[in-house]
């Protein structure tokens, strides 16, 4: 006995297949329901509605009558005809369309608008009217296959898709998340479905790149008896990437880049559908920002329907001053302005703002604005960034304000910068993003590529003197092009700044033409005084020579009084021989009113005359 994996009702195995082809009508062992969670190996090709249906049912229900049986068929549940019980009362169509709910609120815009049918699929040929694949779905007969295309491009919607066309077994498994002993368990389900009902199981790997080889060969065995139809998804080269004999076994198709025109289409398509739950403002976005949307995408939809995601959520969002605060910061640092970095960095870690999201942004600021003028910047961002991820605030605020000095400090060089500007600005000139790479700089690692020439007349640096050789290494048309500058800033001069530094050179002559000018008086007012002090001087020696004259009458002539001594400007023998006598007078005879008295001190009277050591020598040795 076998349970039914339509009506779920219990038959001879020797008359299943006659019981499924008369619609579980006829030859019917037992009547009674056995719960779907008996043989959990039996599913229906559409998981979610026969769920549904199952779930609805109660395990202890009377016996399902053939015309029960007849609504729970799958052809009548993809016609979209709703269970009818036999009471009267009827359950919620399959098919209804219903309010999105919570699950479906949290889900992202790219899972809610996957397609439901392949002619919602835009932008692949295979699956279009006259596409291989699809041939191959209304034939029912789907090969194991290999599905290689870019991200978002497709692959796991038009596996899903196929899974529901046919009749047959639906598994989709992830290599991240799956092992080699859950596959074996799936085989061995599948293998005693198809013994048992005659349906296949469709296998899909999504990443299918992240199975090592080894964990590859679990495939081998079942795709090649037929006990499965494996459909394997990648983003990588799967003559690299999957065992040579798994894809023998499988047939390869390659999925197309998504034009800008199909990306724009999928956003008009979402933004349809969503304006119920998003309620976007529709003056922000419009077809213009599809269009930017599409072209920023670059052929990835999911990327494009996040993008939109957020455009419709941050449309009617309040702004605020966190872009503005961290803008400041960054162009004072650009501006070598250290106060202005502190001030705006102050103003962001009061305001709560994560101060990893500061050290991020500096690192940016590192290679941007600093550059090859200094790298050592770049290890000291990264070293704040780590600093703040493994301290935190408040203690990491020091470390922010190290990183945001010393980046306003250090010298600045957009050098690097503007030279992946320029190649970037190259790719969007017609023709030379796709120019082919030359052939004696590509990969040859099998003997075919090499064979092709891979590689073939290429120069391996290492082996020549200093590593120079004459090999070319742009594509033929960027040939002569450069796109790193010699300079590392720019060419432009601040007309502000020009005169600003003009009034400032005006000032400072200004002030050293008021110091000379002051010095030039002084010196003046100095040269003045002298000149009166001289000519005051020389009057004063006119008034005193008459009384000196008189003073002195009796005196030799050469004899002339200077301040309060006698100084001799010309000493004679007769004046020496006079100076004698007078002594003896006074040694022998005393004082005498007739002589001049001498002067108080000896020591005032200097003849300039003489040496300095004759003036030394008393008044004996004046020979």
């Amino acid at each position: 006995m076998v349970v039914c994996p339509i009506c779920g009702k219990v038959v001879k195995e020797t008359f299943i297949n006659q019981h499924l082809d008369s619609g579980c009508t006829g030859d019917v062992e037992s009547e009674a329901v056995v719960p779907s969670s008996t043989a959990p190996i039996f599913r229906t090709p559409a998981p979610k509605r026969g769920t549904f249906f199952a779930s609805s049912q109660p395990v202890s229900a009377p016996t399902d009558t053939p015309t029960q049986a007849r609504k729970r068929f799958f052809a009548d549940v993809e016609d979209g005809k709703a269970e009818v019980r036999e009471n009267g009362s009827s359950s919620t169509p399959a098919l209804k369309k219903s309010k999105p709910n919570g699950a479906e609120r949290a889900a992202p815009l790219a899972e809610r608008m996957r397609p439901k049918t392949l002619d919602e699929v835009y932008g692949q040929d295979l699956v279009g009217p006259d596409g291989v694949l699809r041939g191959l779905i209304e034939q029912d007969r789907i090969p194991s296959m290999i599905i290689w295309g870019l991200p978002g491009n497709g692959k796991t919607t038009i596996a899903r898709l196929v899974a529901q066309k046919v009749n047959a077994r639906f598994v989709e498994i992830n290599s991240t998340s799956s092992g080699v002993a859950e596959c074996k368990k799936i085989f061995a389900e599948a293998k005693a479905e198809l013994s048992l009902t005659g349906r296949k199981t469709i296998i899909f790997c999504d990443e299918i790149h992240r199975f090592s080889k080894s964990q590859q060969d679990v495939f081998l065995g079942p795709v090649e008896a037929g006990h499965v139809t494996l459909i394997g998804a990648t983003t990588e080269n799967p003559s690299f990437k999957v065992q040579n004999a798994l894809l023998s076994r499988c047939r390869t198709f390659t999925l197309a880049k998504l034009t800008d025109a199909d990306v724009a289409t999928i956003l008009q398509r979402a933004l349809a559908k969503s304006k119920e739950l998003y309620k976007p403002n529709l003056d922000l976005v419009n077809g213009a920002l599809l269009d930017y949307l599409a072209s920023f995408a670059d052929g990835d939809a999911r990327t494009a329907l996040n993008l939109l995601e957020l455009a419709m959520d941050i449309s009617t969002r309040p702004g605020d001053q966190h872009y503005d605060t961290i803008s400041a910061l960054h162009k004072s640092i650009r501006g070598s302005n250290p106060d202005a970095a502190l001030y705006y960095l102050a103003r962001m870690i009061q305001s709560g703002e994560d101060a990893l999201y500061i050290a991020r942004r500096m690192v940016v600021m590192a290679s941007e604005d600093i550059g090859l003028a200094d790298n050592t910047m770049l290890s000291l961002a990264t070293a704040t960034y780590s600093a703040c991820e493994k301290i935190g605030l408040p203690e990491c605020r020091i470390n922010l304000a190290h990183c945001a000095v010393a980046l306003s400090l250090a010298p600045k060089s957009t050098r690097a910068y503007r030279g992946l500007n320029n190649a970037m600005s190259a790719l969007k000139e017609p023709g030379l993003a796709g120019l082919p790479i030359p052939i004696h700089l590509r990969n040859a690692p099998t003997r075919l590529m090499k064979e092709m020439g891979y590689g073939k007349e290429y120069k391996y640096n290492p082996k020549y003197v200093d590593g120079r050789v004459k090999q070319d290494y742009l594509p033929d048309q960027l040939l002569g092009r450069t796109f790193l500058e010699d300079r590392d800033l720019g060419t432009q001069i601040d007309p502000d700044l020009l005169e600003h530094e003009q009034h400032s050179n005006s000032e400072e002559m200004f002030q050293d033409t008021s110091v000379e000018k002051d010095t030039v008086m002084q010196v003046a007012e100095d040269k003045v005084e002298t000149k009166e002090v001289k000519q005051d001087s020389q009057d004063g020696e006119k008034e005193a020579k008459p009384l000196l004259e008189e003073e002195h009458a009796g005196l030799p002539k050469n004899e002339i009084r200077e301040s309060d001594g006698v100084v001799k400007s010309e000493q004679s023998s007769d004046l020496k021989q006079s100076e004698r006598e007078t002594s003896n007078v006074l040694q022998n005879d005393g004082p005498s009113s007739s002589l001049s008295e001498p002067p108080e001190d000896d020591d005032d009277i200097a003849d300039t005359s003489l040496p300095l050591s004759s003036q030394t020598k008393p008044p004996e040795e004046w020979e």
